[in-house]
């Protein structure tokens, strides 16, 4: 049978969570029985298991019979290392039990390359993008949502005595019978109005808050505390449902991202600095390969796809 995507993912983050325990205790013999069920479980997952030890720099020798974590295998040209270095095995350690977390905290979530509309309580409606996560609050007095992770199209059902709040770290945008899209990507976050107005609020920022109409976009990129805004088409906002995505000089690390909710497991880019160049244009999600190709291009970018779960940006 044809695995999809989202197994390679599902099964990806479960290796890498035993990993990271068999690090954390590697002499412990409940993590190694652990560990050696998992791996017997079927040939793919001791294939998973393999290439995640082979990225986090981890010997397949780690269950042999001694018990004793040996040390990574030498002989070993890894690719791998040589492109993304100590970048890539610090982003691979830190990944299992955020995903794990964002799981546990929401109400609705979507994997790689899936997009799902989901009808909420009140009568309004979110369309999740990939790799997207919301929380619910709603109360007799209120309509509050946390964008846990990626992006979503809210549709809001008019209720004058609640108002509908949509929030993501330092930013929350409040409406009254509108649509808009909110979007998280690479601690860049983003509002655009299809129609009606929002009230966006800023926790942390200089213009605390503001208001958008029709085709309006706020962005608030919270490592520069830097607010930027605009006009859009009304083609260009939430164009993610069809497939495309729309860029006017927007980073690449944020294009990176959001093209990244597009493929299973990970997309690193070798180079901190090469995130801060900018982009304009038109991107086809359908195919996240030449998307991303399109996206570094221009700046001498290199995407090399490791393995299914590993893909590295790189300047050579």
């Amino acid at each position: 049978m044809e695995r999809s995507s989202h197994q390679d993912d599902r099964l990806w983050d479960e290796a890498l969570d035993l990993v990271i325990r068999l690090q954390n205790d590697p002499l412990n013999p409940v993590t190694l029985d652990m560990i050696r069920g998992w791996r017997r479980r079927s040939p793919v997952h001791a294939a998973a298991w393999s290439e995640a030890c082979e990225i986090h720099g981890l010997s397949g020798q780690v269950l042999a019979a001694r018990r004793e974590a040996e040390p990574a295998a030498r002989g070993l040209v890894s690719r791998r290392l040589l492109l993304a270095g100590g970048a890539a095995a610090a982003a691979v350690g830190g990944l299992a039990a955020p995903q794990l977390l964002l799981r546990a905290k929401a109400d609705h979530i979507t994997e790689a390359g899936e997009t799902r509309r989901v009808m909420l309580a009140d009568g309004s409606a979110a369309t999740l993008g990939p790799a997207s996560a919301i929380r619910l609050a709603f109360t007799a007095d209120a309509r509050d949502v946390e964008l846990l992770a990626g992006m979503a199209f809210f549709e809001i059902a008019p209720d004058a005595r609640r108002p509908f709040r949509v929030a993501s770290e330092q930013l929350a945008a409040t409406a009254l019978g509108t649509a808009f899209e909110m979007s998280n990507d690479a601690g860049r976050l983003s509002v655009c109005v299809d129609h009606g107005l929002v009230r966006i609020d800023l926790a942390e920022a200089a213009t605390r808050s503001a208001r958008l109409a029709a085709g309006d976009w706020l962005t608030f990129d919270a490592g520069r505390s830097a607010i930027e805004s605009g006009r859009r088409e009304s083609v260009q906002i939430a164009a993610w449902r069809d497939g495309w995505m729309f860029a006017n000089d927007e980073t690449v690390s944020a294009l990176v991202a959001r093209i990244s909710r597009w493929r299973p497991g990970r997309i690193l880019l070798a180079d901190p600095y090469f995130g801060g160049e900018r982009v304009s244009g038109a991107f086809d999600l359908r195919d996240p390969r030449a998307a991303l190709e399109a996206v570094v291009s221009p700046f001498g970018g290199v995407v090399r796809m490791l393995t299914p779960y590993l893909t590295v940006i790189s300047r050579f």
